[in-house]
Formats: structure tokens, sequence, C-alpha cells
């Protein structure tokens, strides 16, 4: 069977990943990171997730993260939800590039055909390794920097979720007997979701967008 490795941060868009991954029939390594963020709970959903659908293998990487971003520094707080350009203090200096690298090097391991990642470039919020510009560039590196690219079968980094506004995404999840009720995407990681950060307003609005109840508490909604 074909395999993949799949970012499982245990939220929304990880998940919908999972539910695509698993429908298009890989066999599911997924892989989660503690890296210092205070929405540590998060890791609690992932495994919740990666119990669902009875994987093989869950495996969870430990990276010592210096801190930068109100995710990973507590002396920074993580700001209400505003709509303002540039990038927010949430933003997790080269996290995907992180990320990406110990999937990478976990799929040469398996032999895994994929690299499934829920980056989205419609409703976000403004990270710059969420970008399509990026996902190439990636791309490229694992052709040019793996013996698998070298050797002409390069791991596909897949995006099903690149042009997929949080509705869409939804919707997709649904359609695909996804368990959102396991999930959670607050920055604050408190045992009710906030309702009030980046990550939760996006998520709310691709609920009501998608016209069904989001399954998970909230604070404020």
């Amino acid at each position: 069977m074909k395999k993949a490795v799949i970012l499982l941060s245990g939220g929304l868009d990880s998940t919908t990943c999972m539910s695509v991954a698993h429908k298009e029939g890989y066999e599911l390594y997924p892989i989660s990171f503690n890296y210092g963020q205070r929405h540590k709970r998060e890791l609690e959903s992932a495994k919740a997730v990666a119990s669902f659908y009875k994987v093989k293998e869950h495996r969870i990487f430990t990276i010592d993260y210096v801190g930068g971003s109100a995710l990973t520094d507590s002396s920074i707080s993580v700001p209400a939800y505003q709509e303002k350009p540039g990038i927010p203090v949430t933003y997790v200096p080269a996290r995907n590039i992180l990320f990406l690298s110990y999937a990478l090097g976990y799929a040469e391991v398996l032999g895994a055909e994929a690299i499934f990642i829920g980056v989205s470039s419609i409703d976000y919020s403004g990270y710059p390794d969420c970008r399509p510009q990026f996902i190439e560039a990636f791309q490229k590196v694992v052709q040019v920097g793996t013996k698998a690219g070298v050797e002409g079968k390069p791991i596909s980094i897949k995006t099903p979720l690149i042009n997929l506004t949080k509705g869409e995404t939804v919707k997709l999840a649904i359609a695909n007997g996804a368990p959102l009720h396991l999930t959670t995407s607050c920055y604050n990681g408190g045992e009710k979701a906030c309702g009030i950060c980046d990550s939760c307003i996006l998520r709310l609005k691709g609920f009501e967008e998608a016209r069904v109840k989001d399954p998970i508490p909230y604070e404020n909604h």
C-alpha cells in the first residue's frame, strides 16, 4: 500500500488533510510536534484523531524553540482577531520549514510517496510559510536534496486545502467523515476554545460559511 506522512496538529485543517489522504487510499503516518506551544492541548486532539483512523504509528517530535512568537513565548499575548495587513505575532519563525524537514526525513525512511500539509492561501493568518510559493520552493528542495528526488522519484508535497476557503474545508471534512468533534484550533489552548483569536475566528467563519454547527465548545461565540 502507498504511504503518506501527514502533518497532524489536531486542528481543522490537518484533520481534513488526514481525511483526504485516507480517502485516497494511503496508509497514514501522522506526525505532530511539541514545540513549546502554549496550545499543547492540540497534541491531545492529534492523538485522538490518529486513534480514530487507527494508524499504525503516530510520532510526536519535540523541538526546542527559542520563542519569537505569541504561540511559544508566554510574555507575548495572543491577540484577538484583527483584520490588518502584515504578519501577526502568532507567526512562529520557520515553523513549516522545520516541520516539513522532519516529515521529509521520515517519509524517506518509510518509503512514503507523499507528505500532506494543511496550508491554505485563502482564509489564513498571513504566514509566509503557508503560501503556494513556499510549497513550490520546498518541493524543489525535495527534488535536489533527497535520495528519492535525485533518483527520479521525489516525494510529493500535497496541499489539498491550498485553494479552499475555510467553509470549503469544512464541507470537505464532513464529506470525508473527518472527526471534527475531536479537533481544536484555539491558540490559547483552554478547555474551551476562546472564540476570539485568529484561529478561532477563521474556524468559526468556516463553519458559518458551510452552514454547519461547530461541534466543539467556545468561551465566546
